[in-house]
């Protein structure tokens, strides 16, 4: 059984508020909910946005992402 997991979004931010506030965050955790929230904006499905973040936050987790490959 395939739901379709899209809710309705109220938008409190501008996409030019939330490009602002991206451009101006210095926290990843900060940029990451940013960045799920313009997913979600551009219509992506709850589950999309939240699989890509979690992908980011894997990435940024990752000990390669700290010390760098040498």
């Amino acid at each position: 059984m395939s739901e379709d997991r899209r809710k309705e979004i109220v938008r409190h931010l501008s996409e030019d508020d939330l490009n602002r506030l991206l451009a101006e965050s210095t926290d990843e955790k900060l940029t990451e909910r940013l960045i799920f929230i313009k997913r979600l904006y551009k219509g992506a499905t709850l589950e999309d946005a939240a699989d890509e973040r979690r992908r980011m936050s894997r990435v940024r987790d990752s000990p390669l992402a700290v010390g760098g490959c040498q």
